[in-house]
């Protein structure tokens, strides 16, 4: 007899998660330690309100990074290593299903990303001098990151089957973690500063529009929507595709 999901399997897989340093330190130690770096080697030669603007986009590029570390590093790096092992069919054995045990790492990994978020938006307000959202500004962030958040996981989950190694996982989410980093941004280029092919390709991910168009509208003010729900719609697809060709791995395995 197959079990349910409950409260003690989504602790265990909480568990897991603490056993691995990498989602930890990517996605709370890292974007804070950046805010704070880049605030005073950035900011610190300007005035208080063009220093504060530059903080909050500072700000507003390192969120990302909490849905990306974790997600995508951490939950694919953690499961890879796991269908390597063979963990995932000795629990079928213990009868605990796949939907079962995906369900517990899923509520797990977003439980460990909304500490995250909480940790890093403490830090925002008392130590960083960040400028005052909008709440629909606020709300629209937060989705946003949630979104991505869940296409990632999506993303290394596919990964984590189609490859069924730890090192090939890794490596693969960390090439794709740190190129789409330089693309949307993320790592002190800006996407208007790359080649136009680069460009396109980048306007094709919702992370370049919070790391460079959020600042237009945070304090309030309109903002078209079309190209970033577009770029959802690209990545979501991407995702789908992905996995629906890990499921096939899988049946054929």
């Amino acid at each position: 007899m197959k079990k349910k999901c409950n409260l003690s399997m989504i602790l265990y897989e909480l568990r897991n998660i603490n056993g691995n340093f990498m989602p930890h330190f990517f996605g709370i130690v890292f974007p804070n330690l950046m805010c704070l770096l880049l605030s005073k080697t950035v900011g610190g030669q300007a005035s208080e309100e063009i220093q504060k603007e530059i903080v909050t986009s500072i700000m507003l590029t390192m969120t990302l990074v909490i849905p990306m570390a974790i997600m995508l590093i951490g939950y694919g790096a953690l499961y890879a290593l796991e269908i390597e092992k063979g963990i995932p069919l000795r629990m079928r054995l213990f009868g605990l299903g796949e939907k079962c045990e995906v369900t517990a790492k899923i509520a797990a990994h977003f439980i460990l990303m909304t500490i995250a978020f909480f940790i890093f938006a403490v830090f925002q307000a008392v130590v960083m001098k960040v400028q005052r959202p909008a709440a629909s500004s606020l709300l629209c962030l937060v989705i946003s990151l949630y979104l991505i958040g869940g296409i990632f996981l999506v993303i290394a989950h596919a990964l984590a089957n189609l490859l069924q190694k730890f090192s090939l996982t890794f490596g693969v989410v960390m090439c794709l973690y740190f190129i789409m980093m330089i693309l949307t941004g993320m790592m002190g280029m800006r996407t208007d500063q790359l080649p136009v092919a680069l460009q396109k390709v980048a306007r094709a991910l919702p992370m370049t529009y919070v790391s460079n168009d959020f600042i237009d509208f945070w304090q309030g003010g309109s903002y078209q929507f079309m190209p970033f729900i577009q770029s959802f719609i690209f990545l979501g697809s991407a995702a789908g595709i992905l996995l629906f060709l890990s499921q096939i791995r899988k049946n054929q395995a």
